[in-house]
């Protein structure tokens, strides 16, 4: 593995971060003013993501293992669709909450199941990230619509078991173009399905490309170039900063108010996460 100077790690360990918490913004900004349906900028964003990651994968001189699976892919698919979906009606920064939320509650889920036991603080980080997504869904004057909720903590839960499958699969770039590339066709079809709905001008084309060729390709092989530099443990905690970058973008580029509710969940949750995590690192 060859070394990395620590400044270009932090830069672009950075770039990662801004550029998933940017996959909110740009599905935000392109359905709350109609500028494209869900099922379009799905499949603007699988077909595009497809595109640069096999043109990556193509023109490396290494060929590493790894090709990805049907599998894999209908869970990226499940994740991408519900995202889009469900962004018809939350915020930014609710969405991303409530995504890596569902997505770090099923991985940890997941590891519970699998034999791994919490130390006291664990646990209650654990039983604090719960409560934080459940007082963001508790009927109120700011709580986000139930039926966008629920998709966007199913895109989390296909997101968690996607992560999950992802290891020991082989060289994370090639496997993610190989899943992208297979989801790629389901969210066309999808799309034919759902034509006599859709709706999309250049901004709305404009969005889901970036986020399919910059934020998700660009950003997910960026990603993985960080990733060999990073313990376990940080990499999981850099993640939470995502939900907090798009609250911050979604404040700044889109006018969103930070709500009581939202701040008190985020709290709660992304402590939660944190204390999970570092536990972790503690019992190593």
């Amino acid at each position: 593995m060859p070394p990395m100077h620590t400044l270009r790690i932090v830069a672009l360990t950075a770039l990662a971060m801004v550029a998933f918490a940017a996959n909110s913004l740009l599905c935000r900004l392109a359905l709350a003013s109609a500028h494209i349906d869900p099922a379009s900028f799905n499949a603007i964003r699988l077909i595009s993501g497809a595109v640069v990651l096999c043109l990556i994968v193509a023109l490396r001189k290494e060929q590493p293992a790894g090709k990805g699976n049907w599998i894999s892919a209908l869970a990226l698919f499940i994740y991408a669709a519900g995202f889009s979906f469900a962004y018809i009606g939350l915020t930014a920064s609710t969405g991303a909450l409530l995504l890596f939320g569902a997505v770090q509650v099923t991985m940890i889920a997941v590891g519970l199941h699998r034999g791994e036991r919490f130390r006291m603080a664990q646990s209650v980080g654990f039983l604090g990230a719960i409560v934080g997504l459940v007082l963001l869904l508790l009927p109120g004057f700011s709580a986000p619509p139930l039926s966008s909720s629920l998709m966007m903590l199913a895109a989390g839960m296909a997101w968690g078991i996607y992560s999950l499958r992802a290891k020991g699969a082989g060289d994370p770039t090639r496997v993610t173009a190989g899943n992208f590339l297979r989801a790629a066709p389901i969210a066309a079809f999808t799309f034919l399905l759902m034509m006599g709905q859709a709706h999309l001008d250049r901004t709305g084309i404009l969005c889901a490309l970036a986020s399919g060729a910059l934020a998700s390709g660009i950003g997910y092989v960026v990603w993985y170039a960080v990733l060999r530099y990073l313990p376990a443990t940080t990499a999981a905690a850099l993640q939470l900063s995502v939900p907090i970058i798009a609250s911050l973008g979604g404040m700044v580029i889109l006018s969103e108010r930070l709500s009581p509710t939202l701040l008190m969940a985020s709290v709660l949750t992304l402590g939660g996460m944190a204390l999970v995590i570092f536990g972790r690192s503690a019992r190593r």
